[in-house]
């Protein structure tokens, strides 16, 4: 188990010392300026939300949709047996995996001084990159994809998707996604729409920042039953808050009326996000110490650290190996599996 615990915590640190790039965000000589929120339809009523309310909306009602879920199943190809130990040797029906932005983007860019509207181009450029798929994010699957919001409700296809994604290399691929990120903001990609809040834009802004500690937090597994804590989280009908932990990370607050479960898949998570709040760049240094708060208040005090881990500079990041972070986080998440 220390072995394990070492190994997880050992990829959290190496992945902060690639996440220290920032982006650069100009805003050009006219700018149009866009309301980002989307028109949503709920018990009768038209109003207007950011779509992280829409999707923590949606998430709220996964409840009512439980029935529909056994048919998601039957769209992955899969060996069963190599979920449960009672699962046969049957397989299913063969089905791409889920992908990120499947829904229309949206048709409100901004166009530069010479009349382009370069940002589409860009995105679609990257969502095609043969690089970004070998990464496969978890990150934008969460933030931005439909058939992976559907997919989440079996365990069976879920566990699929984080097969995929955790086989990415993590060093590799948070430096190419931190490297998107700085593209994402020049004024002759998609600038003008990332200062406009754009909400296609900044979603994929965020995903491309917070791609390593998602990375991290995705792959962690349930010490008990080896099986994926977030496979667990989105399928258990019977406490969403448990999904509510992974999008800390992307800026969303944990509701007031959360209540996790107070297992030690939420302990691991909750580390991991602690560590990656060093980078007081992360989305995660907003959102972590009312979350963790929170959480000790449900689960008992110093369940989870509540303060957000020493402040690591961008430029100590870049100059200097983490050796000591590295051993100081795998004692403590050590000591917690013991």
């Amino acid at each position: 188990m220390m072995a394990k615990a070492a190994s997880l915590l050992v990829v959290v640190a190496s992945a902060l010392h690639v996440l220290a790039a920032t982006a650069d965000t100009a805003r050009p000589a006219e700018t149009l300026i866009i309301d980002p929120r989307v028109r949503y339809h709920d018990d009768g009523t038209w109003m207007l939300l950011s779509e992280d309310e829409v999707r923590m909306r949606e998430l709220r009602k996964r409840d009512d949709d439980a029935p529909l879920s056994l048919s998601v199943t039957t769209t992955f190809q899969i060996a069963v047996s190599t979920v449960t130990e009672a699962s046969t040797t049957s397989t299913v029906p063969a089905s791409p995996l889920p992908s990120p932005f499947d829904s229309n983007l949206s048709s409100n860019f901004t166009a530069v001084s010479d009349g382009s509207v370069p940002c589409p181009i860009f995105i679609n450029s990257f969502l095609t990159d043969q690089r970004f798929k070998q990464c496969y994010p978890l990150s934008f699957l969460i933030l931005g994809s439909r058939s992976f919001f559907n997919a989440e409700r079996s365990l069976v296809s879920t566990t699929q998707v984080l097969d995929a994604t955790c086989a990415a290399n993590l060093t590799y691929c948070t430096d190419y996604l931190n490297t998107l990120a700085r593209n994402l903001t020049k004024p002759e990609n998609c600038g003008a729409d990332y200062t406009a809040g754009q909400p296609v834009v900044t979603s994929a802004y965020q995903a491309m920042t917070a791609y390593a500690p998602i990375y991290t937090v995705g792959c962690i597994k349930d010490p008990q039953t080896s099986m994926y804590c977030y496979a667990n989280a989105a399928t258990n009908l019977t406490n969403p808050a448990n999904m509510y932990i992974y999008y800390l990370a992307l800026n969303t607050p944990l509701p007031g009326s959360a209540m996790p479960s107070c297992n030690p898949c939420l302990q691991q998570t909750m580390a991991v996000f602690q560590t990656a709040s060093a980078n007081r760049k992360q989305a995660i240094a907003k959102t972590y110490e009312p979350a963790a708060a929170q959480i000790n208040q449900v689960c008992g005090p110093g369940f989870v650290g509540e303060k957000l881990a020493a402040e690591i500079s961008a430029a100590s990041l870049r100059g200097r190996p983490l050796l000591p972070v590295w051993i100081a986080v795998v004692v403590a998440v050590a000591l917690w599996l013991l």
